[in-house]
């Protein structure tokens, strides 16, 4: 199994971005399980700050290999130095580094669901950290992914996970 992942950045997650915290730990513990139960081969991740990176962390400490789906080259160019030098450390560890597009001042939310669609069409099923909300990239990516037939979808709700 090569196993998509998408979910929530920490601020639709109600935490920060420092880390550890508890609902990293939470999440990211459910992550460890999850692919415990699952033993994907592989994952592909998006990278972005949140779930897609702790997913690459909870995998390469299980020794599974990752792939970067990154969205446009300078992702991480507006973000905070400390989070683009984790991004950095992560991506220098992938498995396989994929550049979706290149970023212009109008496509910036269509490479982000050209991404999402890559993940999903690469993958043979998808994990996805969603708190059930019917909007943002993650809704979208499950409901991408729910057109796709015979394609399992593996949904953690983090407002359900144990505080």
């Amino acid at each position: 199994m090569i196993l998509g992942i998408t979910g929530h950045r920490p601020k639709s997650l109600g935490c920060g971005y420092e880390i550890p915290n508890p609902t990293y730990e939470r999440i990211y513990q459910k992550l460890l399980d999850k692919f415990t139960e699952l033993k994907p081969e592989k994952i592909i991740s998006g990278m972005a700050l949140g779930v897609d990176q702790w997913a690459v962390s909870a995998a390469m400490e299980l020794a599974i290999p990752f792939i970067a789906a990154v969205p446009f080259k300078g992702q991480d160019s507006r973000w905070p130095v400390r989070s683009r030098k984790i991004y950095e450390e992560l991506l220098s560890s992938a498995d396989r580094i994929v550049i979706i597009g290149e970023l212009s001042p109008d496509n910036f939310a269509d490479l982000m669901f050209l991404r999402n669609a890559w993940i999903i069409d690469n993958s043979t099923g998808l994990l996805a950290i969603w708190n059930g909300e019917r909007k943002g990239g993650t809704f979208s990516a499950v409901n991408y992914a729910r057109e796709k037939n015979d394609y399992p979808i593996h949904i953690i709700n983090p407002r359900e996970l144990a505080a």
